[in-house]
């Protein structure tokens, strides 16, 4: 069994949404960029805004969304008022063929995906640190693509080759190519475009040479890739303290916990990267449900 904890879908008499689904991955074949810390906080903002977020983990390896989703139940089964999203975990199927494994993994991805995009404002999918089959068929399918990334050249090796000055790109990584096919079958598939934004996490304080010289690469790769950049969350202590309660930044705030300015600060790292995604704007469940 997996380690999902999954919320079951609704039934059919349950609310529709006036739209399908806007579909956000969230995608990095590197571990340690904050993942699925960006994820969770993406989710939480929606939720707290009143819509019907519906998640998707596919990290069979990691689980890490899960675990957090998990986590955030747990608090909210304790007594603590916490929204939730309807949360979906994706084993990869283990039928002994290729061909099998991925017809059965695509199989189950177009149910669930569909369900949400019928029942959800918004779906997140969390996506392996590596590449996978349900991986890129997941970016196949984002409205939205946010990948997260340390700020460092470590992290950039990942969009793609620079020489040795650190100034100039010579070639694209495996992954920033594997998006580039990945939006030729979206628009093959239903004429749709993928919004790419790069999220620079854990950025520095100071005014570093090498800061400067990663946002020069950066600004060089925006034009010749096709992504945007957006400011992402800090390294900070709290977002870790945060994780086995499975609570995030907006709702430490919202319960009237105390904060420090870093936690505030914290608060508006947050909003000003779901500001920066530019998402769509959509009547929530709740306004929906009144006006009936």
């Amino acid at each position: 069994m997996s380690l999902a904890e999954s919320t079951p879908l609704p039934e059919e008499d349950s609310w529709p949404p006036a739209k399908p689904a806007h579909v956000i991955v969230v995608g990095n074949e590197k571990g340690g960029s904050g993942k699925s810390t960006t994820a969770m906080h993406i989710i939480v903002s929606l939720l707290r805004d009143g819509y019907e977020v519906g998640t998707l983990d596919l990290d069979a390896r990691q689980g890490t969304l899960t675990r957090y989703i998990n986590n955030r139940r747990r608090s909210a089964a304790a007594g603590e008022p916490l929204p939730l999203p309807r949360h979906q975990f994706l084993q990869p199927s283990e039928l002994p063929t290729r061909a099998e494994a991925e017809a059965e993994d695509r199989d189950r991805f177009d149910q669930l995906y569909a369900e949400m995009r019928v029942l959800c404002d918004f779906v997140v999918i969390d996506t392996p640190g590596a590449n996978t089959y349900l991986g890129r068929l997941a970016h196949s399918h984002a409205d939205t693509l946010v990948t997260p990334m340390n700020d460092s050249f470590l992290d950039l090796d990942m969009l793609a080759t620079v020489d040795a000055t650190g100034r100039n790109v010579e070639k694209l990584s495996v992954y920033s190519e594997m998006v580039f096919e990945q939006r030729k079958a979206r628009m093959q598939r239903d004429r749709s475009s993928i919004d790419w934004v790069v999220v620079r996490n854990r950025l520095s304080n100071l005014n570093a040479r090498n800061k400067q010289d990663i946002a020069d690469v950066m600004n060089a790769l925006t034009r010749r890739v096709g992504f945007r950049m957006a400011p992402g969350i800090s390294e900070r202590v709290i977002y870790r303290e945060l994780f086995p309660r499975g609570l995030t930044m907006l709702d430490l705030l919202e319960a009237g916990e105390s904060a420090s300015m870093s936690h505030v600060a914290a608060r508006q790292e947050v909003r000003a990267l779901v500001e920066a995604l530019a998402l769509p704007e959509r009547q929530p469940k709740q306004q929906r449900r009144a006006a009936e």
